[in-house]
């Protein structure tokens, strides 16, 4: 369940990443307010995360995961270019966070 949760959080900070670029500098209301709601429930749901995984394992898996689906929404959809060293960092991003998950100790299983 705490993975689910993990991942409904990260879900959130790219919704909410997506709606800050859309509310351009805060000069329009709804995406701002859609940014604030978003960010709000992700962090809420982090702090259900952190009840039973240790913050550093929760901040890392939930801001790589975060930075590499932003990345790749602004490639797909808003014509964002990545170039190599772009790709060859989010994969490395990837396994840092499965080298967490399958041979960290601090992570219960």
């Amino acid at each position: 369940m705490t993975y689910l949760i993990l991942c409904l959080a990260i879900l959130c900070e790219v919704f909410a990443t997506t709606a800050l670029k859309a509310s351009d500098s805060f000069s329009r209301l709804a995406p701002t307010c859609l940014a604030v709601v978003g960010y709000g429930v992700s962090f809420y749901l982090l702090t259900i995360v952190m009840r039973t995984m240790p913050t550093g394992v929760t901040y890392a898996i939930w801001s790589g995961l975060g930075v590499v689906l932003i990345s790749l929404f602004g490639y797909w959809f808003a014509n964002e270019k990545l170039d190599l060293a772009a790709w060859l960092g989010m994969s490395m991003i990837v396994a840092g966070v499965v080298v967490i998950n399958v041979f960290s100790k601090t992570v219960s299983h």
